[in-house]
C-alpha cells in the first residue's frame, strides 16, 4: 500500500508540473543576407538545456541524409544531439536560437561524400578539376576491388550543418554561428567483384588524421560560400559504429574557428564514450558503476520470474557517469502485473543510482512499450508513466 501512495504521488505531481505555461510569442524580423521575414520566437522552452527554434520552421537543405549515411539509428541520433550538446559550449542556449543547416545543400554534401576522381576519370566523365569536389581517397586503378578498398577506405560518412540564429541590436534576428559535424567512419564496408560483403577497420589514429585534414578544407570551402565568409565557425569530428553495435558512436574532437578566420588552429579533445552493461569494457574501465546495474539487474532476476532481458547503454563524459539508459524487456500478462514491476523498478532506481546521474528505463513487451521511468539528476521524484 505505502508503494502504491508514492507512485500515486509522483503521478499528482507530474500532472500539476507538466501542464506548460503559455505565453504569447515573440515576433522578429529574420535578417538573411539582404532579404528580412517575419519570424516567430516561441516563449515556453521545455528545458534550459534545448534550442528555442524560430518559426515558421525552415528544414534544412541536406535533411534525410544523415538517416541514409550513418550505420544505425542509435548513430543518428547521437550525431545530431550530439553536436547540438558541443554548440552549447559556445552558443548558449540562452542567447542563441537553432535553425537546421540552411547554407549546404542536398546536392553539395552529396557531392563532397564522394571520392575525388582520377585524372582518367575525370576525362571519362567530361568534367573539370574543379568539379572534382570528393572529399574521401580517390581509389586506384590497379589491384582487385578488395585490394583498393583496402588501401583507400571511405573515412568521411556525413556532414551535417546547424545554424546558430542573434539578435543585434536592431532587435533583428540573423546568423551568429554555424556548427558542423563531420561523422567518420570506423569500418568500411565494401563488396567483392563478385558481390560478397566485406569490411576495412580503421585505425583511430587514421580517423583521427583524416578527421582534420578533411575538416581543414571543408572550412576552407565554407569561407567561400555567401554569408559565411565572416560567421564563427565550430568543427566536430564524430566516430560512428559498426553497423552491429547496439551503442552508439562519440565525438572525439572540436575546433572553434573565430569570425573571418580560415585557418585551424588547434583542436580540443572530446572526451565521451558510452559503454554497454554488462560488458567485458564496462568491467575493465567502470567497474563501480557496472556493479550497481548488476545489482539493479539481480533485484530483477530474484523477484520477477518472467523476465527476459535487462541491456543498459552508459554515457560518459571525461569519464564521469553522466547519463544511463535501461531497457526492460519483459512478458507481462495483464495490467496490474505492468503497475506492480514499473513500480518495483521505480524503485530500485532510486536504491541503485547515485543522484547525480541521468536515469532513463524503457520497459517494454511482446507488445510494444509499457511503461517509463525518468529520473532526472538531483531531482527526488522520477517522472513514471504507464502506457495505456
Amino acid at each position: 500500500m505505502k508503494k502504491i501512495a508514492v507512485l500515486l504521488s509522483v503521478f499528482m505531481l507530474i500532472l500539476s508540473a507538466c501542464a506548460p505555461k503559455f505565453e504569447k510569442e515573440e515576433e522578429i524580423v529574420q535578417q538573411t543576407d539582404n532579404k528580412q521575414q517575419k519570424a516567430i520566437i516561441p516563449k515556453y522552452n521545455i528545458s534550459d538545456s534545448y534550442y528555442r527554434t524560430i518559426l515558421p520552421f525552415s528544414p534544412g537543405e541536406a535533411r534525410g541524409l544523415v538517416v541514409e549515411n550513418l550505420n544505425t539509428r542509435l548513430d543518428v541520433a547521437e550525431f545530431e544531439s550530439g553536436l547540438m550538446r558541443i554548440a552549447q559550449e559556445r552558443f548558449s542556449p540562452k542567447d542563441y536560437l537553432f535553425q537546421e543547416g540552411q547554407y549546404l545543400n542536398k546536392k553539395t554534401v552529396e557531392s563532397w561524400l564522394k571520392r575525388k576522381l582520377t585524372k582518367e576519370q575525370l576525362k571519362e566523365k567530361k568534367m573539370d578539376e574543379s568539379e572534382n569536389v570528393g572529399l574521401n581517397p580517390m581509389m586506384s586503378d590497379e589491384g582487385t576491388n578488395e585490394e583498393k578498398n583496402k588501401k583507400s577506405p571511405i573515412y568521411l560518412a556525413h556532414i551535417m550543418e546547424h545554424d546558430y540564429l542573434v539578435k543585434n541590436n536592431d532587435e533583428k534576428v540573423q546568423l551568429g554561428g554555424v556548427v558542423i559535424g563531420l561523422a567518420m567512419n570506423s569500418v568500411h564496408y565494401y563488396e567483392t567483384e563478385e558481390g560478397y560483403p566485406r569490411e576495412v577497420e580503421i585505425e583511430q589514429e587514421v580517423i583521427e588524421r583524416e578527421g582534420k585534414r578533411i575538416a581543414a578544407e571543408v572550412l576552407s570551402r565554407l569561407r567561400k560560400i555567401k554569408g559565411l565568409k565572416e560567421v564563427p565557425i565550430t568543427i566536430a569530428l564524430f566516430k560512428q559504429q559498426p553497423a552491429t553495435s547496439i551503442i552508439p558512436g562519440h565525438f572525439f574532437a572540436v575546433t572553434h574557428v573565430d569570425q573571418g578566420s580560415s585557418s585551424i588552429d588547434d583542436w580540443e579533445e572530446v572526451n565521451e564514450q558510452y559503454y554497454l552493461f554488462p560488458s567485458d569494457e564496462a568491467e575493465e574501465n567502470h567497474r563501480d558503476d557496472m556493479m550497481k546495474f548488476l545489482n539493479f539487474k539481480s533485484d530483477i532476476d530474484e523477484f520477477f520470474p518472467n523476465y527476459t532481458g535487462v541491456i543498459g547503454r552508459a554515457f560518459y563524459r571525461d569519464d564521469q557517469l553522466q547519463q544511463l539508459t535501461i531497457n526492460i524487456t519483459m512478458q507481462f500478462y495483464g495490467e496490474a502485473e505492468v503497475i506492480g514491476f514499473t513500480q518495483y523498478v521505480t524503485g530500485l532506481v532510486m536504491e541503485h543510482f547515485p543522484d547525480y546521474i541521468n536515469v532513463n528505463v524503457y520497459i517494454s513487451s511482446a507488445s510494444g512499450p509499457e511503461s517509463l521511468i525518468i529520473r532526472k539528476a538531483n531531482e527526488e521524484q522520477p517522472f513514471v508513466h504507464i502506457y495505456q
